[in-house]
């Protein structure tokens, strides 16, 4: 199966929204608030953020040269038009390939790529950033001693992305992944005196939302199985992340969504056992996607499954499968295609 290519409509969105920004113009930095983020001053007269963040609270000045990790930090950054405030990205190069399928590809070419691989405070460091937004354990790591703690003794600020909150310190929330992006593009228009961007996105993104929810849908849902990639066992979505959310609002059900973590493997008893009418594979460049489907129709565990037998196999972008802007897109195509495959 050949990965959907994007409809031009996608491009044209995001265009359309960064032109509504310019007419809109900047709000002034002492009117910025939202629901984990407030303003003040320090002692020069500047305005300090202050940021509620995985139920830490920090206060600091809104950052010009701003570092984010992966493509789900990255492009929230994009989607509320900060390129320019930006040092650099760190893009894993297994990842890389979402640039071409991106709306945001125009600001992937813009940025300097300061590392190929995982989040260093050395590379930090070297690229004087002064300010970082990643999540924890993909990117901030207690093990290889890039933290939010650990910056701020080098004076680089942190934020944490809240989908990734849960169990971090003394940190008790629970958000529901797309919950927790809205909440990430709200505080970054805090952050960045851009909250009038952040509203008109967030607005977007909910009434979209919204209409998904409210669509029509079976009582028995579809059983859908993520796959992003392993032979002796998969490694799939579990319940706390995007990419659960994105299939339950495209009107279907994961079958490893009683699976209690983000992304982890399983063993494939139980996806057999669940017997699920149509696949999800996610597409990035450390694997061809090709080979992935030619696994799971051939060789896999499921390969006489209702899915592989109808052909019922949908690639997803890994730009679309991660938390970020592109989520109610991933959903609004996904249930278009079970629509069109008798599956809601």
């Amino acid at each position: 199966m050949v990965p959907h290519s994007r409809p031009a409509h996608v491009t044209d969105r995001a265009r359309r929204r960064r032109a509504m920004w310019c007419s809109a113009g900047i709000v002034s930095a002492l009117l910025l608030s939202g629901c984990g983020a407030s303003v003040e001053e320090d002692g020069s007269g500047a305005p300090k953020k202050s940021v509620t963040n995985c139920g830490q609270t920090t206060s600091y000045p809104s950052p010009g040269k701003a570092v984010a990790y992966d493509v789900s930090a990255i492009e929230k950054m994009f989607s509320l038009g900060l390129a320019d405030r930006m040092r650099g990205i760190v893009l894993p190069k297994t990842v890389s390939s979402v640039i071409d399928k991106s709306p945001y590809r125009d600001d992937y070419q813009k940025v300097e790529t300061i590392s190929d691989s995982v989040l260093s405070q050395e590379s930090l460091v070297s690229a004087s950033a002064d300010w970082v937004f990643a999540g924890w354990q993909a990117g901030f790591s207690e093990e290889r001693g890039v933290t939010p703690d650990s910056l701020a003794k080098v004076g680089i600020n942190a934020y944490m992305q809240n989908e990734t909150c849960y169990n971090y310190k003394s940190d008790t929330s629970d958000p529901e992944p797309i919950d927790a992006t809205i909440q990430d593009l709200k505080d970054l228009g805090t952050i960045f005196d851009v909250q009038d961007r952040a509203d008109a996105l967030v607005s977007d993104l909910e009434q979209r939302r919204k209409k998904l929810a409210e669509d029509p849908r079976p009582e028995d849902q579809s059983r859908v199985f993520v796959y992003d990639s392993g032979t002796s066992e998969p490694y799939t979505a579990g319940k706390r992340t995007a990419t659960n959310s994105v299939v339950e609002l495209a009107g279907a059900r994961s079958v490893t969504s009683d699976v209690d973590a983000r992304w982890d493997t399983v063993g494939w008893e139980s996806v057999v056992t669940a017997d699920p009418q149509a696949i999800v594979v996610v597409d990035y460049n450390k694997q061809p996607v090709e080979d992935k489907i030619d696994y799971l129709k051939n060789e896999s565990p499921i390969k006489d499954s209702p899915a592989v037998r109808e052909d019922n196999i949908y690639v997803m972008d890994y730009g679309e499968a991660v938390a970020g802007p592109r989520n109610i897109e991933a959903a609004e195509k996904l249930s278009e295609y079970l629509r069109e495959r008798g599956l809601r």
